[in-house]
């Protein structure tokens, strides 16, 4: 059965890969990654469509949870912890669960992924309710673990989404929303942690960083949300500031103080030439973006 599978298949276009000198291996492989970007281009419309969920959910105080083993765990996991530091959000808003734990995100736990109960289990201990949007991740689109959190998504009227590599999967026949790059067979064998897992990363990236966008965490393509806890951060938010009111440097750096740090405050006050307190006013109002404070 396994072998059926478009991930498992054998890729013509390297089938002497292990003969071939560096740069030519090197070649094979750089255009087949050339194939994922089409691949997802043509989910965009599924994409688009757990997008417009996940923000409605989390208008409604509802969370985004990926679930995955593997490969696809990890990925889940990475982006899950980049959306904190990224857009200033909870760092319960967007969570990721791998099989076998957080021991699996560093060494290899394959077993776990075959027990669909413990994906309903550990989605459970999350507290996972009918509010939240669980995003399922196998590049099989057959894991066992992430069929069982999906299944007990669903009983619990929670929207499901499933991300998955491979034609009419059993993931994809199990969600709402499925999300099914194809980019075809790997350089080596089964291997998923290439193709798959690179259109896998695509997709999840713009799964949450366009919820963020549609939230209003950014302003123009500046992350207005970021906080200036450390050096890098201090000068991205001063760059951010002087970027968005077209002042310099310095003066970024003074309304960043005059603002208690917080950039939105700062990119307010500078483009309207108003008080902290104003700027403040005008943001709540405006639920926190920028965009529409500034034409309040």
């Amino acid at each position: 059965m396994l072998e059926q599978l478009l991930t498992e298949q054998v890729n013509p276009a390297s089938e002497n890969i292990d003969a071939l000198p560096t740069e030519q291996v090197l070649r094979i492989i750089n255009a087949e990654d050339q194939r994922v970007a089409g691949a997802v281009a043509k989910e965009i419309s599924h994409i688009a469509m757990a997008v417009d969920v996940i923000v409605d959910r989390m208008t409604k105080g509802g969370r985004l949870f990926y679930v995955g083993a593997g490969t696809s765990g990890r990925l889940g996991v990475l982006d899950a912890v980049e959306c904190p530091p990224t857009f200033n959000v909870a760092p319960d808003l967007v969570q990721g669960l791998i099989a076998g734990g957080e021991g699996a995100l560093h060494s290899a736990g394959e077993a776990s992924e075959d027990d669909a109960g413990l994906g309903a289990a550990d989605l459970a201990g999350r507290g996972f309710t009918s509010k939240d949007v669980l995003v399922g991740i196998a590049a099989s689109g057959r894991t066992p673990y992430v069929l069982g959190a999906v299944e007990a998504a669903r009983k619990l009227g929670a929207v499901t989404v499933g991300v998955s590599c491979t034609p009419d999967s059993e993931l994809a026949r199990a969600v709402e929303i499925p999300i099914t790059p194809l980019p075809g067979p790997e350089i080596l064998a089964g291997s998923t942690r290439m193709k798959a897992g690179t259109a896998t990363k695509l997709v999840l990236n713009m799964l949450s960083t366009a919820a963020m966008i549609r939230l209003g965490l950014v302003f123009g393509n500046l992350m207005v949300n970021v906080q200036p806890r450390n050096t890098k951060l201090e000068d991205r938010a001063r760059r951010i500031v002087a970027q968005a009111t077209g002042v310099d440097r310095d003066i970024a750096g003074a309304l960043l103080k005059q603002a208690g740090n917080d950039v939105k405050t700062a990119i307010v006050m500078g483009r309207l030439g108003i008080s902290k307190e104003n700027a403040e006013r005008r943001l709540r109002e405006a639920a926190g973006r920028v965009s529409r404070a500034l034409k309040g």
